[in-house]
C-alpha cells in the first residue's frame, strides 16, 4: 500500500507515511497473523527495557517489550536496522515481541524480556525465540565508545566492519543475552537490512519505513 520511500508494507505511523496506507498495511499484517485489525498492538520503541503486559486492544505502548497472555491479541515490534524478536512459552501461555538496538543490547533488553515472561509463569528452558533481520556487523559502524559499551554487556557483540572500523553484532549480542537468561532455542532471519533491498534500513536510506515481527499465542488444540 505504501509508496515512495515507504514501499511497500510499512507498519510505522511515525515516519511520515500516509496514515491510511499504514492502517491498510497493519490490517494486512494482522490478517496474516490471524488476528483482527483492532487486536494488533504495535509498540513505540524507546530504546530501553520497559515491559508492558497487553490484555486487550488499545493505543500502541511505549517501551521495547510487549507481552500478552490473551488469545486473539497480537503484539508487534518494529525496526529498520535494530533487531525485532519474538519469544514464546506455549505451556505458560505467554508471548512477547521485543525490540533491541545497540542501546537495547547495552541494557540487556533480551534478559529483561525473559525476566518479564518468567514473572508470568514462563520457564527459560521452554521459551523459543526467533530473531528478525537486522543490520549486519559488516555494515554497522559505530564509535569505539559504543562498541565498548555494548560489548561490556554482551562480549559476543564486539565486531568490526568490512573496512576494519568498530562495529557491533546485534544478533550475536541478543543471542548471548538470551543464552545467559537460559533461552537456547533460538532461530534467526540473518538477512542484513542495509544489504537487502526488500527490507527497511534507516542507516541506508534515512527516510524509510519499518518492518517488524508480529507474535500471538498459538491456538489451543
Amino acid at each position: 500500500m505504501s509508496g515512495d520511500a515507504y514501499t511497500s508494507l510499512n507498519l510505522a505511523d511515525h515516519v511520515g507515511d500516509d496514515p491510511e496506507a499504514v492502517r491498510v498495511n497493519r490490517a494486512r499484517a494482522a490478517a496474516g497473523l490471524g488476528v483482527a485489525e483492532t487486536d494488533l498492538v504495535v509498540m513505540r520503541a524507546t530504546h530501553g527495557r520497559d515491559a508492558h503486559l497487553v490484555a486487550g486492544p488499545g493505543d500502541p505502548e511505549s517501551g521495547d517489550i510487549l507481552l500478552t497472555r490473551t488469545p486473539g491479541i497480537g503484539v508487534a515490534a518494529l525496526a529498520a536496522d535494530c533487531v525485532p524478536f519474538a519469544l514464546l512459552d506455549p505451556d505458560a501461555g505467554v508471548v512477547a515481541a521485543v525490540h533491541a538496538g545497540w542501546r537495547g543490547v547495552a541494557q540487556d533488553t533480551a534478559g529483561a524480556a525473559v525476566e518479564a515472561m518468567v514473572g508470568l509463569g514462563a520457564r527459560p528452558d521452554r521459551i523459543v525465540a526467533h530473531l528478525g533481520p537486522a543490520v549486519c556487523p559488516g555494515c554497522y559502524e559505530v564509535s569505539e565508545e559504543v562498541r565498548g559499551e555494548v560489548s561490556a554487556a554482551a562480549p559476543e557483540a564486539w565486531a568490526v566492519t568490512g573496512r576494519g572500523t568498530p562495529a557491533v553484532d546485534l544478533h550475536a549480542g541478543v543471542r548471548c543475552q538470551l543464552a545467559r537468561a537460559g533461552v537456547t532455542a533460538v532461530t534467526a532471519d540473518t538477512r542484513c537490512c542495509v544489504e537487502s533491498a526488500d527490507l527497511y534500513s534507516f542507516r541506508r536510506d534515512g527516510v524509510t519505513g519499518r518492518h517488524g515481527i508480529l507474535a500471538r499465542l498459538p491456538e489451543r488444540p
